[in-house]
């Protein structure tokens, strides 16, 4: 069987965000653990007229991705939809709501969607009305490069090059609603602890004001910033953290310098009020940081017994949980070993595996 896989994010803004790690994944390692089937890549939906099966590793409701002409069977991944789920919180207007109206058509119309988690799955149906025998879930796995390193070798030159304090909390991510950012800066504003956030939002001050910024799908020049309704608490966490020594803006870090930074952090916080996977939290387990990230979403589904749960919706509950991890070594030790097993389960042979499984049932 010939299976054509869409590219298209890795040459577009999506490359340094989850999508491009996905489809990054998949052109790196389908043909490496699956020698039955043979792959081509394409890209601006030039599907090639010789394929079996079309997957599309990437669904926006509000921008064309699938094509209207269906010719062969088709795969899509639909990570999820959480601007369809929390419309209240992600205002898209009448032209917003008519594409999402069409596009939601052409999803039906796809022989399979594949999707990040069972709550991203209970997502699908609900909000797009698909069957849920067509919605499979396949679960996405970490980056070999995120793992624990030796510290020792690591230390001082990592510490200089990001000016990183002795002790910090790390955030990984963007500035969307449902990443709760305001309560995080609010609950560590009760504390002592320093709060390094990575991310291309985080662009640090002395970058060029031509820089972009994406509070979500999409990017904004600075400037646009106030009038995007999106990028509300990007604004909000901007204004509240801007020359505050509490918390260290790194903007965007390559993965090398990512996993070392996870290897020195105290804890990843990550209190969302909603996730389609939470592929930062993977990525600290394996690092053998501790997790500290709420319940809600697939969250549950990712971190399992290895993570410190804490209130999304309360600051209380979430500066406890972060003085709690800092003051009890006992703790620590325990999340970093379950942390480690836990991302085990979550390997890239496994994703791999499973996703052609789901093109041979097609």
């Amino acid at each position: 069987m010939k299976i054509a896989i869409d590219i298209s994010p890795l040459s577009s803004g999506h490359r340094v965000r989850g999508i491009g790690s996905y489809v990054s994944m998949l052109k790196e390692n389908l043909e490496t653990y699956d020698k039955k089937n043979s792959y081509v890549f394409f890209t601006n939906k030039n599907v090639p007229k010789d394929a079996d099966l079309v997957h599309f590793p990437y669904f926006d409701p509000f921008f064309p991705v699938l094509p209207f002409s269906k010719k062969i069977k088709t795969v899509v991944t639909v990570h999820d939809l959480i601007p369809i789920v929390h419309g209240n919180e992600f205002p898209i207007g009448i032209k917003g709501n008519l594409r999402w109206l069409y596009n939601k058509q052409l999803l039906k119309r796809v022989n399979t969607i594949v999707t990040d988690s069972y709550a991203s799955k209970e997502d699908i149906v609900k909000f797009a009305g698909i069957d849920e025998k067509k919605v499979k879930v396949v679960y996405l796995a970490v980056d070999p490069a995120f793992r624990i390193l030796n510290t020792k070798y690591l230390i001082p030159n990592t510490r200089k090059k990001f000016s990183l304090p002795e002790n910090f909390f790390l955030y990984v991510g963007d500035a969307t609603w449902n990443k709760n950012l305001p309560r995080l800066v609010e609950a560590f504003k009760q504390t002592s602890h320093k709060l390094v956030m990575v991310g291309k939002v985080w662009a640090p001050p002395q970058t060029p004001s031509q820089r972009t910024l994406s509070g979500g799908r999409g990017s904004a020049p600075e400037g646009e910033i106030n009038s995007n309704p999106w990028n509300r608490d990007l604004k909000h966490t901007l204004a509240n953290t801007k020359n505050d020594k509490q918390f260290i803006h790194l903007g965007f870090v390559e993965t090398e310098d990512l996993v070392k930074i996870y290897n020195l952090a105290a804890a990843l916080v990550m209190p969302s009020l909603d996730e389609g996977f939470g592929l930062p939290v993977l990525e600290a387990m394996s690092c053998g940081c501790p997790v500290i990230t709420s319940r809600e979403g697939s969250l549950p589904e990712v971190g399992g017994d290895a993570v410190l749960y804490a209130d999304s919706y309360s600051e209380e509950s979430i500066t406890k949980a972060i003085n709690d991890l800092d003051s009890n070594l006992k703790l620590r030790e325990s999340l970093i070993k379950k942390g480690v097993e836990q991302a085990e389960k979550f390997t890239i042979k496994k994703s791999i595996l499973d996703l052609v499984s789901v093109y041979e049932d097609v």
